[in-house]
């Protein structure tokens, strides 16, 4: 009995090892096993949703029996592209992503220079805990955290009214396009709550494309007698423009998509986010959802063309 057992053991390790040498002789086989799994799941799971999702934008919805009609037509993105709702929609998510990028860009880079060039190990330590520690809180909990400290009885105003300063905000809320009767409820507490979501996103690519500096040129800028303002912006800049490239990719494009900010902070408006949302829900036209969803995907898809100039490739 012990023999038999033995014997089918040694049968099957036998067969093992010939199947392990055969795929090692046989490199691509190899590999293409490794690979079809993943990528038949990318393929159905992920393209072919993009895929349905293009299709559907290509329909209408008949304004009499609002039911969708399924004859290939441009008229869903002419509606898109010709309505000025539609068209104010877009140009104020792209606004709200371009101006939190560049403010992500501006607050990320002198921290991202003090954790690389100066902090010592126990400190930088500190920051990389505290940049990523935001990212552990639920995204639900920060945002209606936020909306509570941004209100007109929130923490912020009291802190404000404290130091004297109640006067300034108000003056600041009452600035056309930006303000509104709250933080909360205005354009301006939306993009504080932006900057502060997706600023870890810009801190850690730049980080790691300062990393790359060699220190040699930072020496070799100075005994040349150039200043730390000009060997930064000479040396420093030019050699992180990667990072802030791959910071700003997702910066920009979580900007441009979400909506659950926009729906609970921020002044009346609508979001391509929150646009999508409600016309595939509530109003149920799933076209015109479609062809909303497509936009911040044509968008981003620009973006990634001028980022990768740059290469941001590189420093992700």
């Amino acid at each position: 009995m012990s023999s038999a057992t033995l014997t089918a053991g040694d049968l099957r390790a036998g067969t093992l090892r010939s199947f392990s040498t055969f795929l090692y002789r046989r490199r691509t086989l190899y590999l293409l096993l490794l690979l079809v799994p993943p990528l038949l799941w990318f393929s159905t799971v992920y393209l072919g949703s993009l895929f349905a999702l293009l299709v559907q934008s290509f329909y209408a919805i008949d304004e009499f029996t609002a039911k969708i009609v399924y004859t290939p037509t441009l008229a869903t993105y002419k509606q898109v592209v010709t309505q000025a709702a539609n068209v104010d929609i877009i140009l104020r998510t792209l606004t709200m992503a371009i101006t939190v990028t560049l403010a992500c860009a501006v607050i990320a880079l002198p921290i991202a220079n003090y954790m690389v060039r100066y902090a010592g190990p126990r400190t930088k330590a500190l920051f990389y805990v505290g940049v990523m520690l935001p990212m552990w809180t639920s995204y639900l909990v920060k945002v209606y955290a936020w909306r509570l400290i941004l209100a007109k009885q929130g923490i912020l105003s009291w802190v404000l009214d404290s130091v004297g300063l109640s006067g300034a905000l108000d003056a600041i809320l009452r600035t056309p396009g930006i303000g509104g009767p709250s933080l909360s409820a205005s354009y301006l507490g939306m993009f504080i709550v932006f900057v502060y979501m997706w600023l870890p996103y810009m801190i850690l690519p730049l980080a790691a494309a300062l990393e790359r500096v060699p220190a040699s040129l930072l020496q070799a800028s100075a005994d040349l007698g150039a200043r730390p303002r000009q060997t930064f912006r000479h040396v420093t800049l030019p050699l992180a423009l990667p990072g802030l490239a791959a910071g700003s990719i997702f910066t920009f494009s979580l900007t441009l998509g979400d909506y659950i900010i926009p729906s609970v902070v921020g002044a009346p408006g609508y979001f391509i986010g929150m646009m999508v949302y409600q016309q595939q829900g509530t109003a149920g036209n799933i076209p015109l959802a479609a062809a909303f969803s497509v936009v911040p995907i044509v968008l981003i898809m620009i973006y990634l063309s001028l980022a990768r100039r740059v290469g941001a490739f590189d420093a992700l």
